[in-house]
């Protein structure tokens, strides 16, 4: 987005804790001096945000009741009709899974309006639901403040129902919706507005491709309306807003992920890491959808606890929120399955971060920047420990533990209302009579959680910092002990069919089973790599022999394999990758038409696209060229020569930010021997289509 960023430059007054105030008494015992603020800090509201942790996205909309990601704006209002809608339900299931507030799709690209907005009639007050007279934003901001969560809305500015979208009319339009959510449901802590902007849509009929600059939607107003109607509520977008996009939705933040940000060029890549000593504080959001897609599918099952665990570590740990997507089914509440992960989820976190195992240790460090804010202050969450100005690279906190403990995760924090200070550092236990590295990272920021892959046990603790841009400031510190967990094996299988089950860590037993039940120790022990050409379901799950603690299971359907699949025709480089991994790259500046010889006729149901993966060796100039398609038509033949009309036709929704496997599935089954898709254009108007291998569906 191409917004001013003039207001971007926040600074948290530090009350009596000025630069005046850091003068020689700051030597003297009980003196509440303060290290000056290094670089960019928050704002209130920003640290308020950073303090929410872990909160839940909710997409709910017509797409639920179409088994769609995006709608395309042309379906009707009677379609939207949950048949036990439950406020309260949806509510307690994030509140069960430890997630502190909720931000509801108000509106998605569709644009169905889940309040009844007075400036359109596509809304929930012309849909079946409560006879029109529902508002699924007001119920769920009701229980939100029942039930203690704070509550955000989402509303996207692509709408692709609106007859004036990509005309000043929509602006106007697009400010009222803003100013009724921001005036008519209370208290906000976050308003979302979506990155996916412009394309194709039903547009009030006029069926076309539209085309907008992300000047269009008059940003500063927008951040004024919300400044004016809801002052402590963050904003997120790509940038130039309180909070960034992290750059992917698997739930992974960069290893560093900086708070911090500049005014050079956005990237994905760029948004991952954040700029270290950047002028702007933009932390990043992280978030995921806990199935694989935003929106519910029957055929979708949730993450486990272990999984959700691992995603927690890989956000949360690294100093960002976590934003988990629920999905209500079409009853209008989240299933039962995805309760039972969310809560044992939460187990899994309660058990593990019940007891710091360091508290009442004895702390020293290498320096103290005064006696208020001694090497003690590491272990407590309402002040810090401080080194000397002049203590940067070579500072260290010493932490002597009453007893031995076994621990592995460690906690480490820091203020920053003073700056992002630490740059690199490592931790080390003390062992055999001598200290002995276990882990080294970059960047602390809010919270950093760093996951052994083992416990360690010791009595002694050090964190050495490494570099740092200003004097070290950290509490939080901690020692934990999380439950055995064990997440799931990975279940994959070559072009070839071969099935390898891979355990999550050395020296776990794999067991699985091929008939759909859940697989015991008494199950089959997978030793080697077996054949599953003709496709059927895997399930499998990773054990510890010694414990007999177990993984949740997973389950792969795979279908027929390509073994003996032919690229007939494809304009382009390495077609055989179609069938056998990695990326296919169309001609440049053109359309891509492919033809598969299946080998034999299959009733076909419809076929499955992988992303492909871009190699950043190909070089920054060409990836950019490079664009996963963004739509398709399908064409079904018996002897390749005759093909009719398509058999189906769409687009591959949010392909360009999710790198799921795609899955089309046909309206009817139609029987062929051969498989034509025909690629019209890359995502994003990119002159190269690149995807990854192609699949058929006929179970």
């Amino acid at each position: 987005m191409d917004m001013t960023t003039s207001t971007r430059r926040h600074l948290l007054i530090m009350g009596a804790a000025t630069a005046a105030s850091l003068s020689a008494a700051s030597a003297f015992a009980g003196s509440t001096a303060r290290p000056k603020p290094f670089g960019a800090t928050p704002s209130p509201r920003q640290l308020a945000w950073h303090k929410r942790n872990t909160y839940a996205f909710m997409h709910f909309t017509i797409n639920t009741f179409t088994d769609r990601e995006w709608g395309f704006g042309d379906e009707s209002e009677s379609l939207f009709n949950p048949t036990d809608f439950s406020a309260d339900q949806i509510v307690e299931a994030a509140k069960s899974g430890g997630l502190t507030g909720l931000v509801l799709t108000a509106k998605h690209h569709d644009g169905f309006c889940l309040w009844p907005s007075r400036y359109t009639e596509h809304s929930v007050k012309n849909s079946p639901y409560k006879n029109g007279k529902g508002d699924i934003v007001g119920e769920i901001s009701d229980a939100c403040r029942r039930h203690g969560l704070a509550f955000g809305v989402y509303l996207s500015p692509w709408d692709r129902n609106h007859a004036e979208y990509g005309r000043p009319a929509y602006v106007e339009y697009y400010h009222n919706q803003l100013e009724e959510l921001t005036t008519q449901y209370g208290k906000l802590f976050e308003v979302w507005f979506d990155g996916a902007n412009g394309g194709d849509g039903y547009y009030g009929g006029a069926r076309e491709r539209r085309k907008i600059d992300q000047t269009y939607y008059q940003w500063d107003k927008v951040r004024a309306l919300v400044r004016k109607n809801q002052p402590d509520a963050v904003m997120f977008a790509d940038e130039h807003m309180d909070i960034r996009w992290v750059g992917n939705e698997q739930g992974v933040a960069g290893d560093p992920c900086w708070p911090t940000w500049d005014t050079s060029t956005y990237s994905q890549q760029k948004a991952n890491s954040g700029v270290l000593g950047g002028p702007i504080w933009d932390p990043a959001e992280t978030n995921v959808s806990i199935r694989p897609g935003w929106f519910w599918h029957a055929d979708e099952a949730p993450r486990s606890a272990a999984n959700l665990t691992k995603i927690y570590f890989e956000s949360v740990g690294r100093g960002t929120n976590l934003l988990l997507n629920l999905a209500p089914d079409r009853r209008g509440r989240i299933p039962d399955a995805d309760v039972a992960s969310l809560k044992a989820w939460k187990a899994i976190r309660d058990a593990g971060f019940a007891k710091n195992l360091a508290l009442g240790a004895k702390v020293t460090a290498s320096s103290r920047f005064n006696t208020a804010l001694a090497a003690d202050n590491a272990l407590s969450t309402t002040s810090f420990w401080a080194a000397a100005e002049r203590d940067t690279a070579g500072a260290w906190l010493d932490v002597a533990l009453q007893k031995p403990a076994t621990f592995d995760v460690i906690r480490l924090s820091e203020d920053l209302t003073l700056g992002v200070r630490v740059h690199d550092y490592a931790v080390d236990i003390w062992k055999d009579g001598a200290w002995a590295e276990i882990a080294q990272h970059t960047a602390i920021g809010d919270e950093r959680l760093i996951r052994l892959s083992q416990p360690v046990t010791t009595t002694r603790v050090r964190v050495r910092i490494l570099t740092a841009a200003a004097s070290p400031v950290i509490n939080n510190f901690g020692l934990f002990r999380l439950p055995d967990t064990l997440e799931e094996p990975a279940i994959s299988r070559d072009q070839q069919g071969i099935v390898t089950l891979s355990a999550p860590e050395k020296g776990l037993e794999v067991h699985y089973t091929l008939d759909g039940t859940t697989p015991t120790a008494a199950s089959p022990l997978f030793t080697a790599p077996f054949a599953l050409s003709d496709g059927g379901i895997v399930t499998a799950i990773a054990r510890r022999s010694e414990t007999g603690v177990t993984s949740a299971p997973i389950t792969r359907d795979f279908d027929v394999s390509p073994t003996l699949w032919k690229v007939l025709a494809a304009n382009g480089d390495a077609p055989e990758n179609l069938l056998k991994g990695g990326t296919f790259a169309g001609t440049e500046g053109q359309p891509v038409d492919i033809v598969l010889d299946l080998a034999k006729s299959y009733t076909l149901k419809g076929f499955t696209l992988r992303p492909a993966v871009h190699d950043i060796f190909l070089g920054v100039d060409i990836v950019a060229r490079m664009g996963a398609p963004a739509g398709y038509e399908a064409f079904v033949s018996e002897d390749g020569k005759t093909w009719g009309q398509p058999v189906a036709s769409g687009e591959f929704s949010n392909i360009a930010a999710s790198r799921t496997e795609q899955k089309i599935r046909f309206a009817a089954p139609h029987q062929g021997r051969y498989l034509r898709l025909r690629l019209p254009r890359a995502v994003q108007d990119k002159p190269i289509i690149v995807t990854g291998s192609l699949g058929i569906i006929t179970r």
